[in-house]
């Protein structure tokens, strides 16, 4: 009867895994990888690829996070803005957070293997990808664009979970989410501006200053609606579809306009709120868009 009394520590100990990691912030990247899922199918996938998509999102962020909360414990404990997070309290060990991670990683290359083939090989190296990003800080500015990369798998590589096959459609989605993430890292990156100096971490705002951080971020946004835009093009897309990307524009836009150098108090309303309205929308402007063609 062991085990009945040791369920419920594992349950508490993966529950304060999943609060440290912000699982529910797998909201900004999933509806991504429907988006590139519905336009590989031209409409709705299939369950039982929908179910292995989830699945392999949900590992592979989870390891992402696990990995980048291990990686940077000792900042997270001198960083007023983290000091409270699981490791630096010691509200659980790091043998436990390294165990998530090696069953987030299964999980997530198990998933890909179901779907077919070349997400199978694809997702090791894509694995490296999104664990290797925790590192950046340490030695270059351009780790919001390395954290934008990552998350750009999330589209291609649910496109190429449905179709068994790389094309450009799902390439300009995924360099519009490249830089849509890349924009609003910068911006949450100003918070950290003073610690940022302090422990020599590399970062957008650091080297620029929080004014030209915050322009930079515009202007990657600029960007990602540039390839939304081109996304829509290249995949014949209709009204619902642009309208969605109006849509996405004033969410950027209002953003931007709700922040300023000396002014970051709305940040995490933009940084969470608007920024999950911008997939949200985008995704379901994709699926109507493509399901009444």
């Amino acid at each position: 009867m062991g085990w009945n009394k040791g369920l419920p520590k594992v349950l508490k100990r993966i529950g304060i895994v999943l609060e440290s990691i912000k699982f529910e912030h797998t909201l900004f990247a999933l509806p991504f990888a429907f988006s590139g899922a519905v336009l590989a199918a031209k409409g709705l996938p299939t369950l039982y690829q929908s179910f292995w998509i989830l699945l392999a999102m949900i590992g592979a962020r989870n390891s992402a996070m696990a990995f980048n909360r291990l990686a940077d414990e000792a900042y997270d404990a001198r960083n007023p803005r983290t000091q409270d997070r699981a490791l630096p309290r010691r509200a659980i060990s790091r043998n436990f957070f390294i165990g998530f991670i090696v069953v987030s990683s299964v999980i997530f290359i198990f998933s890909a293997w179901m779907l077919n083939p070349l997400t199978f090989a694809l997702s090791f190296p894509g694995l490296a990808w999104i664990l290797f990003y925790s590192y950046t800080k340490r030695f270059t500015a351009l780790s919001h664009l390395v954290l934008g990369f990552s998350l750009s798998f999330a589209p291609i590589g649910a496109y190429i979970a449905v179709k068994g096959a790389v094309e450009i459609l799902p390439i300009l989605l995924g360099l519009g989410t490249m830089f849509w993430v890349a924009g609003f890292d910068i911006l949450y990156a100003c918070l950290d501006y003073e610690f940022d100096q302090k422990a020599r971490l590399f970062s957008i705002p650091r080297f620029f200053g929080i004014k030209k951080g915050l322009r930079m971020a515009a202007l990657f946004h600029v960007v990602a609606l540039f390839f939304f835009i081109q996304t829509g093009i290249s995949g014949g897309m209709g009204a619902i579809y642009f309208g969605g990307v109006v849509l996405v524009f004033v969410f950027l836009f209002v953003e931007h306009t709700i922040l300023s150098p000396k002014d970051l108090s709305k940040i995490n309303f933009s940084f969470f709120t608007l920024n999950g309205m911008v997939s949200i929308v985008l995704f379901l402007a994709v699926l109507f868009d493509t399901l009444l063609k």
